[in-house]
């Protein structure tokens, strides 16, 4: 992977794609050994891909939301209880 690809071309990437070359570029980062300009080239592109990975997540969870009745906003209803969330005494959570 080039670090000098435009982000242009990030639309076309499936989340594993994005996800793939976003630990490609952490791995390369971490390994040290690059010159500034091209580390900072290599960031700029794992920002890039991250930002991707976060799209293709916040459209699955809209597609579930919507698919479950929900509302985009996350919730699964006015009774839902988070993970770990305490109900409250009505049994509701909120």
């Amino acid at each position: 992977m080039a670090a000098k690809k435009t982000t242009e071309d990030l639309s076309a990437l499936s989340y594993e794609q994005a996800r793939d070359q976003l630990i490609d570029v952490v791995t390369r980062l971490e390994q040290g050994g690059a010159t500034l300009e091209e580390s900072l080239s290599l960031w700029e592109r794992g920002e890039a891909l991250a930002a991707r990975c976060q799209e293709w997540l916040d459209g699955a969870r809209e597609r579930l939301s919507k698919a479950h009745g929900a509302d985009p906003g996350g919730g699964v209803g006015p009774t839902a209880v988070g993970p770990g969330e305490p109900a409250d005494e009505n049994g509701t959570g909120a």
